[in-house]
């Protein structure tokens, strides 16, 4: 069985600057949203029968309250926003497994999905479908793997140590000490990626550190790592047949046809029923 684990706000995001590309600004109010819903259907119809699409229900969490500079939702295109919603209720229309996250953020509910999936033995391998460097710590040698749908890559441990030059555990201490500059901390003035995947080599986690490798730094270090470090205590599922797609809900027809998207129906309908006479 293979788990596919999407980062729902991250494919919005594409998906809503993809159109802007074409749509003059003219945005369609779910354009976004249908954007990745043909997107989960393209990966159904390639044969994924377990996913879940985890998902920013606000931006902030409970990393704000640590950290004042960390990322809000300030400064997010107001038609993009108002699709974040919208995209959740669509996802459970549609039958798909969904998790809005408040305190926590989406990152947090892969990473907390990754680590349930893990402890079903009927799993034999996970993919975390998004970019985002921060989840490359979920990574665990080819069985949990990262996906970047848009670059065609799919990484695993050995292509994190090349790419970062430190093992999937550090790396919540690797983007402490270069920073992040999306997610808003800084990382220590004066390490770079080399120097940090150096220290990180010879001592280990930070924690690890002698006291003179970051003097007066090391506390905000441990705080940025702190922010880095995804959650995976999440309780979002208690059995991994929670994730197997099963079709559209009857509500779906109904969403469908309000936003002129009659066609997602179908191809829901016939991915339904093509899953249904494989089993």
């Amino acid at each position: 069985m293979m788990i596919h684990l999407i980062d729902g706000t991250y494919e919005l995001f594409r998906h809503f600057y993809g159109q802007r590309r074409f749509n003059k600004g003219k945005d369609k109010p779910f354009g976004a949203v249908v954007g990745v819903l043909n997107g989960i259907l393209a990966m159904i119809e390639k044969g994924a029968t377990h996913l879940g699409v985890a998902t920013d229900h606000v931006i902030e969490s409970f990393r704000n309250e640590l950290w004042p500079g960390y990322k809000t939702g300030e400064g997010i295109d107001p038609s993009l926003l108002a699709q974040f919603h919208p995209l959740e209720e669509a996802l459970a229309l549609m039958g798909v497994a969904v998790w809005p996250m408040v305190d926590l953020e989406a990152d947090d509910a892969l990473a907390s999905a990754a680590h349930l999936a893990a402890t079903d033995p009927r799993v034999q391998k996970i993919c975390i479908w998004t970019p985002d460097k921060d989840l490359a710590q979920c990574v665990q040698e080819d069985y949990i793997v990262q996906v970047d749908g848009k670059a065609e890559a799919i990484r695993d441990a050995t292509a994190v140590i090349r790419k970062f030059g430190v093992a999937p555990p550090l790396i919540p201490d690797f983007l402490a000490l270069v920073g992040d500059k999306a997610d808003g901390f800084p990382g220590i003035t004066g390490i770079g990626k080399t120097g940090a995947a150096r220290l990180l080599n010879q001592y280990g986690p930070i924690e690890n550190f002698p006291e003179n490798v970051l003097g007066a730094h090391r506390k905000d270090a441990l705080l940025f790592k702190r922010l880095a470090k995804l959650r995976t205590d999440e309780p979002l599922f208690k059995n991994i047949d929670e994730l197997h797609w099963q079709g559209p809900t009857a509500a779906f027809e109904v969403f469908t046809h309000q936003i002129g998207e009659a066609r997602l129906l179908e191809r829901a309908n016939v991915a339904a029923a093509n899953l249904n006479s494989k089993d």
